[in-house]
């Protein structure tokens, strides 16, 4: 067989990556570290070729990732929602690491997920920028909870802690904000999306880290992609109500306070609100809707290298 009729599925843990190649069903497992990324490119060498297919598994793919980019393989990185389905469509309910490679290595063979290059030095850097942001955040909203319902004996100490996330939650928006200015295309890609009213520093730098494909896709295809494309349900007589579901969650909640914020001070999107609204849509449908349209815009916008224009007096 040729080495393009291979297909590989790695399963990554924080300490082990277990393989499976896919029709000859040879299995290997190696150490996730470069010592074990060696081995597993030496071992993968006669299916050059091959389809590589992985889990997003929060950071844990990345290293092996670059290694095999570096060796010349094609990888797809896939979301772990999918392939369970796929497992459970195939029968397949038990789940340890060495049935979840075999899994993925299926998973490649039928459905040919698409390989993604490899994000840039910078891409990445900002990557990892917003998503400490994101993790400092999270922290930060944790212990103002926590401050409302403490005691005196404690209040202090969350003060504290308090403070010393919001001055690294500070350090790391200048340091975001260096980053960008230093870098002409960055800070012309950022210009020209908070050219549109609503749209400020969070959701331009989620876009411009968690969606490199915006400006590069159609209206639909990057609607689905976010997550914002309703899905029918419909069968035989039977309509359902549309749904959406999926896509990137991150984007997409940097886009819905965006929206939230754009339906106030954005004629576009107050005037599409408005309307949905007048015609008795719920709050979460016109919310929605209004979210596909600014994402909608932004990728036109992208696409054509036009600022953002206000609707004509």
């Amino acid at each position: 067989m040729k080495p393009d009729e291979f297909f590989v599925g790695i399963d990554v843990s924080k300490k082990l990556l277990d393989v499976c190649v896919i029709p000859d069903g040879g299995t290997k497992k190696v150490e996730n570290n470069q010592k074990g990324f060696d081995r597993l490119v030496e071992w993968l060498s006669k299916y050059s070729g091959a389809l590589v297919v992985l889990e997003a598994s929060g950071g844990l793919q990345s290293a092996v990732c670059g290694a095999l980019h570096e060796a010349g393989f094609k990888v797809a990185v896939v979301n772990p929602r999918q392939v369970r389905d796929f497992a459970k469509a195939m029968g397949i309910l038990a789940k340890t690491d060495k049935i979840d490679a075999a899994v993925l290595a299926a998973f490649a063979d039928k459905v040919r997920p698409e390989p993604r290059p490899l994000k840039d030095e910078q891409s990445q850097c900002l990557t990892d920028l917003m998503t400490r942001r994101r993790q400092l955040f999270d922290m930060v909203v944790m212990e103002k909870n926590r401050l409302a319902r403490a005691s005196k004996s404690i209040k202090r100490k969350v003060r504290l802690h308090l403070d010393w996330l919001e001055n690294q939650l500070a350090e790391l928006d200048q340091e975001m904000d260096d980053f960008i200015k230093g870098s002409p295309i960055w800070r012309a890609k950022e210009d020209l999306l908070k050219s549109v009213p609503g749209v400020g520093d969070v959701l331009a730098r989620t876009l411009l880290s968690s969606l490199p494909e915006l400006g590069s896709l159609n209206r639909q295809r990057i609607a689905a992609l976010v997550g914002v494309a309703p899905f029918n349900r419909d069968s035989g007589k039977y309509s359902g109500q549309r749904g959406c579901w999926g896509g990137r969650a991150v984007v997409r909640q940097a886009l819905y306070m965006a929206t939230f914020a754009a339906k106030r001070f954005n004629p576009v999107i107050k005037a599409h609100y408005e309307k949905l609204r007048g015609q008795n849509k719920k709050f979460k449908v016109a919310m929605v809707a209004c979210m596909r349209k600014l994402l909608v815009t932004l990728n036109a916008m992208v696409r054509d290298n036009k600022p953002w224009e206000p609707l004509p007096a």
